[in-house]
């Protein structure tokens, strides 16, 4: 009976030619974060508005991309339009509505566990909406938000191995092509295991120093 084993020398072999990929995956990772977060944001603005459609709108987009897969719309994107778009844009726009969907959720708990009470005294001395929003609930917002939101940078790392499905040459890409070659899979994928797991603590551990940045600034 075939009993798999570890190639070790075939994993620190095959790190450089993974980590040549690295580019894509942290570049589309970072690009979705961003316009998530724009988008996110323009969601939570626009739920909070007194326009009765607007908010309709918005609990209808973010229902529909909590509620699809990452993969159909991937697909949606890059096979399903009458052109072709770019691979590494189709995963850019896909990554960032999905992560839109879950970071404006983030943002709407966030902003409704600040006092009313800072809603009312903004108004007082004469702040409109958007300048009360901006300057004086959103960076609340944002200090309550950090560890769901490093969650969802998390999560847009792990989940830009699936743009490997419409050929982006990320490191999961790279890893399919080593084990192909190689027939040596269960090695590959534990080597990209590993390097997911790496890029998840850097995530993780600046979660920690923007806790005790804004813990310092705003307390």
């Amino acid at each position: 009976m075939y009993i798999p084993t570890i190639d070790f020398k075939l994993m620190v072999d095959s790190l450089p030619f993974l980590l040549s990929g690295i580019g894509y995956t942290l570049g589309i990772s970072l690009a979705a974060f961003f316009f998530g977060n724009v988008l996110g944001i323009v969601m939570t603005v626009l739920n909070f508005v007194s326009f009765q459609p607007a908010k309709v709108f918005v609990r209808f987009y973010l229902s529909f991309l909590r509620g699809t897969p990452a993969l159909v719309l991937l697909f949606l994107l890059y096979f399903g339009l009458p052109y072709q778009l770019n691979a590494v844009v189709a995963a850019i726009i896909c990554f960032s509505l999905t992560s839109s969907a879950f970071i404006g959720e983030i943002y709407r708990g966030s902003i409704a566990g600040i006092n009313e009470g800072q809603w009312d005294a903004a108004y007082a001395l004469g702040n409109r909406f958007l300048p009360t929003m901006r300057y004086i609930v959103l960076p609340q917002a944002l200090r309550i938000s950090i560890p769901a939101l490093s969650n969802v940078a998390m999560d847009l790392v792990k989940g830009t191995s699936l743009a490997a499905m419409i050929t982006v040459p990320d490191i999961f890409q790279k890893a399919k092509i080593v084990g192909g070659r190689t027939f040596d899979y269960l090695s590959m994928y534990l080597l990209v295991a590993l390097i997911y797991w790496i890029l998840c603590i850097g995530i993780g551990h600046l979660q920690r120093r923007l806790e005790v940045y804004f813990q310092k600034k705003y307390t």
